[in-house]
């Protein structure tokens, strides 16, 4: 009997011995040996089992179940307590990249931290592992769009160089081990209408197509070496994104160099067969979306894998190639390592929402705020204010700062909460709620308005928030109401019901601050003619209502710039589903606007001088600098843009580079910009693709796209 067990324990030990020495359970290996040795050890069935979202475990290969799917657009979502930074479109506000890049890292912190959590509890369900469908880098082309506050605004540079530093931030910097995956969404030409986003078919002009719609992506890929790409639910120039071999293998494997894996977004295969047409079922679906370069399938079909490749349809070799770029993503997020050997693997659960974290969200929200209009310096308001009217719908709604896509913090502090909070016993805080967002079945203005006039009339000063919300404006909502459809937007003023209460309070002679919490741009003509100061908001997550007060009563400097252009009227903009960019954005907008791209006040001034240019013509590279001046009397940040125009080509002008700077009343400062021939790229229609253009570039820097202070031009030299 003891021999017996000596034997059987002799055996037993060789055989761990073994596991531990495989080539793919052995960290000292290289990457591709280890992938390979594994994906050699795979049963057809279970390779086939692997592409899906969920992808199961594989116990006698010590492979864990894992859930590719997660959500991290400005904080870990959906997954319990986690840090809620403020919404894309104001985190674009910013124009601060290095801002986001130390947002990155946080979000990541709490995602680890989260995942190493989730592991030790046996838990690999959906939003609980670490590769997230984020960023969004659609351009936000049209102000009608639903989703286009997920974004980082209309113009790809900007969206590029934000996109950039979240990756960085997320992804980490270790050479062995990714932090966390990104996924750049939704490749590509993706961005409303909502209700039709499963079935339309853009054709764009290819010069719109490569000037606007895919240079975010390709700074992803190129410059934010993100590891994931989604592709998007439309189909491009006739064929689905997610089966598209001229977006997936042309221009982002072979021209750009992608090395990553490509995931679709949820529910794209049945979008081929049941709704587009262009595949008979899931079986052809599937085998198409593969041969063209997916890799991974959210809400896929597994079972119609093997099938495919039985029919003919799919080889075993060109699955092997998916699975592959899947297992190569977990080895590289350390899921088959000791947690000794990755350096993220020891992130504390109790970074999860921390008080540092809540600081920066604060931070976020400030320098995410736009002051739109302060007539007669009517901001800040002034300390010795005895009573002050708090009135509209989102004055105290914590769920329309969170946005979409949204963790759960700890704490959300409304607009109305802080200004009780600041003032304290220095003055009297009233409040009414006034309206809802939208006008509601049986709404009786006259009746409900009367408290909040009445309020009005006891106070010095009225601030009015208003806007319109997430519920409202968003990803395929089921709404229809006034001035909103299935999560678009259908016209661009702020809600009637809202105006007709801002009429009324103005008959009250009060001073009104009108404080906008909305994720797109609104013609609030009205507003702007009548009120006498407006403060744009977006969606400023936790602190969003800190963030506001702190402006409201000049602790903050206000210096965010408008990512987006605000239009005077819907009917000075082209049809929504009209993927040409003719008529949009600020490259391409030739009408009055209400605001234009870029702009922002400050409650103190800046003087910009002595622009120099490093050379008169562009070789390789030219450098610009000049000098910033703070000539006012508050300390403050100034965001100084630089923008050019190509002489014969279609842009009016494209921002090229942008800097926030903080400075003290009367501080100066240098600022330098390099510019380099691949920032000057053009469409060409004899290349089929993106070229440097010889020509005349006129040269502009300015406090925003139409306030240029300084002007100097160059020339493009042909290599």
């Amino acid at each position: 009997m003891k021999k017996s067990l000596f034997f059987f324990c002799l055996i037993f030990s060789s055989a761990l011995l073994q596991a531990q020495t495989l080539p793919y359970l052995d960290p000292t290996q290289p990457l591709e040996t280890r992938v390979d040795d594994l994906l050699g050890r795979m049963t057809l069935e279970e390779k086939a089992s692997q592409i899906n979202n969920t992808s199961p475990a594989i116990e006698r290969l010590k492979v864990s179940a894992y859930n590719w799917w997660n959500e991290a657009l400005h904080g870990v979502a959906r997954a319990g307590l986690a840090t809620s930074f403020p919404q894309p479109i104001g985190l674009a506000a910013t124009f601060n990249d290095s801002a986001i890049y130390k947002m990155g890292v946080m979000i990541s912190d709490e995602a680890r931290a989260k995942y190493q959590q989730f592991v030790r509890e046996g838990k690999h369900d959906l939003y609980e592992g670490l590769t997230f469908y984020s960023p969004n880098i659609n351009i936000f082309r049209d102000p009608r769009w639903g989703r286009g506050h997920e974004t980082y605004g209309e113009d790809p540079y900007l969206t590029g160089t934000m996109g950039v530093a979240f990756v960085k931030g997320m992804q980490g910097d270790d050479p062995n081990y990714f932090k966390t995956i990104c996924t750049a969404k939704h490749f590509a030409v993706h961005s409303g209408p909502e209700p039709t986003r499963h079935v339309f078919n853009a054709e764009p002009p290819k010069e719109d197509l490569w000037e606007t719609y895919l240079p975010a992506f390709k700074m992803l890929a190129q410059k934010g070496k993100v590891y994931s790409f989604m592709c998007a639910y439309n189909k491009l120039y006739g064929e689905p994104c997610c089966s598209n071999p001229f977006l997936l293998s042309d221009i982002l494997r072979k021209q750009w160099g992608f090395k990553g894996f490509i995931a679709t977004d949820c529910g794209a295969v049945y979008d081929m067969f049941v709704l587009q047409h262009t595949a008979k079922d899931s079986v052809e679906g599937m085998a198409k979306a593969i041969r063209a370069g997916v890799d991974n399938h959210c809400l896929g079909y597994v079972s119609a894998v093997i099938p495919a490749i039985q029919k003919g349809l799919l080889k075993e070799s060109e699955l092997d190639t998916a699975v592959a770029r899947c297992l190569r993503a977990r080895f590289k997020l350390g899921m088959f390592d000791s947690d000794k050997t990755n350096p993220y693997a020891s992130i504390p659960y109790s970074v999860v929402n921390n008080k540092v974290h809540q600081q920066y969200a604060l931070e976020l929200a400030q320098q995410s705020i736009v002051l739109l209009k302060n007539k007669n310096n009517i901001l800040p308001l002034p300390n010795n204010i005895r009573t002050i009217a708090v009135i509209g719908p989102n004055a105290n709604d914590a769920e329309v700062q969170l946005g979409n896509y949204n963790g759960e913090p700890a704490h959300v502090i409304t607009t109305l909460e802080r200004i009780k909070n600041f003032l304290g016993n220095q003055a009297n805080v009233l409040y009414q709620k006034g309206c809802y967002i939208v006008d509601t079945i049986n709404y009786n203005r006259q009746l409900d308005f009367k408290p909040a006039i009445e309020t009005a009339n006891k106070a010095d000063v009225v601030v009015f928030v208003g806007g319109i919300s997430p519920r409202l404006e968003g990803e395929q909502l089921g709404v229809n109401v006034h001035g909103f459809n299935g999560g678009d937007k259908t016209n661009l003023e702020l809600p009637a019901v809202q105006t007709a209460l801002l009429k009324e309070l103005k008959k009250t002679g009060k001073p009104i601050v009108l404080v906008l919490m909305n994720g797109s741009a609104l013609s609030i003509d009205w507003e702007n003619e009548n009120i006498d100061g407006i403060i744009e908001a977006w969606y400023g997550g936790e602190a969003a209502g800190q963030a506001i007060a702190d402006v409201l009563f000049g602790d903050y400097n206000p210096a965010g710039r408008l990512p987006i252009t605000f239009y005077r009227s819907i009917t000075d903009i082209p049809a929504f589903d009209d993927y040409s960019m003719k008529g949009k954005t600020y490259r391409y907008f030739e009408k009055p606007v209400l605001y234009p791209f870029g702009y922002g006040l400050s409650y103190t001034k800046f003087n910009y001088s002595n622009l120099r240019l490093s050379s008169p013509e562009l070789n390789d590279r030219i450098r610009i600098s000049l000098t910033v001046t703070n000539t006012g009397t508050m300390d403050g940040d100034e965001v100084v843009q630089l923008y050019v125009r190509q002489i014969g080509q279609r842009a009016i002008k494209e921002l090229k580079g942008y800097q926030r700077v903080h400075l003290k009343k009367g501080e100066a400062k240098q600022l330098d910009f390099m510019l380099k021939r691949d920032d000057l790229l053009h469409y060409s229609a004899e290349k089929d693709g993106l070229a440097t253009f010889p020509g005349k570039v006129e040269l502009m820097i300015g406090a925003s796209s139409q306030d240029i202070r300084l002007r100097s031009s160059f020339k493009i030299k042909n290599n």
